[in-house]
């Protein structure tokens, strides 16, 4: 997907009526996932496609469902934020504010978000942690 052409719903609709299917679950929490390809944030378009996973995770890959894949996540640093709400000015906040001024550099790894028992889309009480890759 793209930022401009955001299916983020749509991933969501079709994981959730198949998540009772993933066996060797590790916790209740889900994990919204991105990929973006090398230099994405350097010359950032709306348009230019990222890829996006909706995840839960697993003790091991033994039983994947039909219809879903297994995804590893590479291991390294990442910056935590804690994010309540659903204002996603905190994505501005990061990369524009945050970010240059922390002396680490944004590393070409997945980002992601962790959804886990705070976690209520859509309310005002939600609450998730962002985390970003990074690098010295």
């Amino acid at each position: 997907m793209s930022m401009a052409e955001d299916k983020t719903g749509l991933l969501w609709a079709s994981f959730m009526p198949h998540r009772k299917q993933i066996q060797h679950l590790v916790g209740q929490d889900l994990y919204s996932l991105q990929v973006f390809p090398e230099g994405y944030f350097n010359a950032f378009n709306p348009m230019t496609s990222f890829e996006k996973w909706a995840l839960v995770e697993v003790e091991h890959h033994d039983a994947i469902p039909e219809n879903m894949e297994a995804f590893s996540l590479p291991g390294g640093q990442y910056a935590v934020f804690k994010h309540r709400g659903m204002d996603t000015a905190i994505f501005q906040y990061i990369y524009s504010t945050w970010l240059p001024a922390s002396g680490y550099a944004l590393d070409n790894r997945p980002h992601f978000e962790l959804l886990g028992e705070k976690y209520n889309q859509g309310s005002p009480d939600s609450e998730e942690k962002i985390w970003i890759p990074i690098s010295t």
